[in-house]
Parts: structure tokens; C-alpha cells; sequence
């Protein structure tokens, strides 16, 4: 065999492995910054004293360990927190709601890692917070984008994420303790909306711009109970949904693995393709 041809061979060899590479690892630095290239959206809230929980939960407590220069001169820095499962951006396992379910820990890959669409409802969230996401919404959705809601993470836009810090406008109300549940007011999932999403389409998972995927008066949290029967995880105080387009990005959602968690906090990006 020539000299040119093996030559012409290596190269051959290097664009397709340099391709493989790429498209397995998604977080790989492109050569370029035009085509195919990708700009990552962070759709989590930070975890620190402002973090919004439950009312029945004492919420997010980071507790300042030592920081400083050693005796033998470096600079060391560690902490300690302490937390509910279920507070922040973070993920409700299907054991959450739904007995002998999967737990956090047992949560297959596939659900966390795939691609994402957003349904966007902030219009209707506008006008009544206690508003409930609809068969219609997603009908609606895939009459508009000519395809069905099928291997994909659905994220619901309230537009209730822009009002993140503020208490009393995200949750309907400022008490906290038991107390406070029947004073909540924000958007949700119908349940028979839930039900329709895993029995008639076959989704991947689900977030939300709100405090649970099911709407603030609920009082049997049916949304939960239909999606966890079919083990499709919930993400809950999900960040920067305004940001995303309403379909073609990657959705990467790697909550912290914690063994028989029912729930874990959630560190949850989205990836989009810039256009050529």
C-alpha cells in the first residue's frame, strides 16, 4: 500500500473517531463556535439560606467550617449542610408517591438524560395561579410542533420560576408549618393530564417551574400518584425555563444519588445547539 494512501487512511480514521468522540460526549469543546456548537443553560437554583422548601420543612442549612491558610501553607476550605430530600430544584423519585416504585438511587439514566420540550402556559398562569396543565395544553403543543410527546422530558413553564426568592408570590403564602399547606396557590399538572402523558404517550420525565408537579391546592396529590405508578420521575423548582426554546435541546438531569431517597437535590442543565 502507498505512502499517500495510509496517510489518507489515518486522516480518514481520525475524522470519524474525533465524530464518535463528539457525539458521545456531548460537553466536548467544538473547534469551532458556529457550527454545531452548544450553549448550556443552567435550570438549577443555588442551594444556600434563601432556598425555597416545603413549609413543613426546615430547608436548606450550610453550616461554615474552616477556611483558611494551614500550618503548612496551602488554603483548605470544607463545610457541612443539612437538608430535606425535597426542597429546591431537586427530584421526586416514584417511590415518593407510589409504593415499591423506583427510588433515587434506582432511577434508570435514560429518564434523566434525553431530549427536552417546553410547554409553555405562563399566559393562563397569569391569570389564574391555581391553574392546571391540561390534555389541551399538551394537544395544543403537538398540534403546533406536528409531533407527538413521545421519549422526551417534558418542562412546564408556568412562568412562577420569575418569582423564585419571593416567598409569598411562589408559594401563595408566607407561613410556614402545616398550617401554611391549605394557603398554598400556584400552577400544576392535572392529574388527568398526568395520566394521559403515560398511558396514551410515553414520556421520559417531567419538570415544572413550581414548587410540585401537582397545583397548590391539591390535597390528594393525584399528579404524583399517576406518574409514579409508571415510575416517571418529577422535577420540581426547576430554574431559567424562560431561557429555553420550546423544542430541539438535551435535557441532562443528575440529581444526587442518594440509596432509597425518595427524592435529592438536582443539578439540571439544558443543552442547546446554536443554529448554523
Amino acid at each position: 500500500m502507498s505512502t499517500c494512501r495510509l496517510v489518507c487512511l489515518a486522516t480518514l480514521l481520525s475524522l470519524v473517531l474525533a465524530t464518535v468522540v463528539s457525539a458521545q460526549n456531548p460537553l466536548a469543546k467544538s473547534t469551532t463556535e458556529s457550527k454545531g456548537s452548544k450553549r448550556i443553560i443552567d435550570l438549577t437554583h443555588s442551594f444556600d439560606g434563601r432556598t425555597i422548601y416545603w413549609p413543613t420543612e426546615d430547608g436548606f442549612n450550610l453550616v461554615r467550617g474552616s477556611a483558611g491558610v494551614t500550618e503548612k501553607g496551602y488554603y483548605y476550605a470544607a463545610n457541612r449542610f443539612n437538608a430535606a430530600e425535597h426542597g429546591g430544584t431537586h427530584v421526586d423519585a416514584p417511590i415518593h408517591f407510589y409504593k415499591d416504585r423506583k427510588t433515587v438511587d434506582e432511577i434508570p439514566l435514560e429518564r434523566l438524560v434525553g431530549e427536552g420540550i417546553v410547554i409553555d402556559v405562563t399566559d393562563a398562569c397569569d391569570k389564574n395561579p391555581d391553574y392546571q396543565i391540561g390534555i389541551g395544553d399538551l394537544r395544543r403543543w403537538e398540534t403546533t410542533h406536528g409531533r407527538q410527546l413521545v421519549d422526551v422530558i417534558v418542562l412546564l413553564r408556568t412562568g412562577f420560576g420569575r418569582h423564585w426568592g419571593n416567598r409569598e408570590r411562589y408559594l401563595g403564602t408566607t407561613k410556614t408549618g402545616a398550617e401554611a399547606v391549605n394557603d398554598l396557590h400556584f400552577p400544576g399538572l392535572e392529574p388527568s393530564a398526568a395520566i394521559w402523558l403515560v398511558e396514551h404517550r410515553a414520556i421520559k420525565a417531567i419538570g415544572i417551574d413550581t414548587p410540585s408537579i401537582d397545583h397548590g391546592q391539591s390535597r390528594l396529590f393525584e399528579s404524583h400518584v399517576n406518574l409514579f405508578k409508571h415510575n416517571v420521575p418529577a422535577f420540581e423548582n426547576v430554574a431559567n425555563l424562560d431561557q429555553l426554546p420550546s423544542e430541539k435541546f438535551t435535557v441532562i438531569a443528575l440529581p444526587m444519588k442518594i440509596g432509597g431517597g425518595s427524592g435529592a437535590p438536582l443539578r439540571i442543565i439544558a443543552m442547546l445547539t446554536k443554529p448554523k
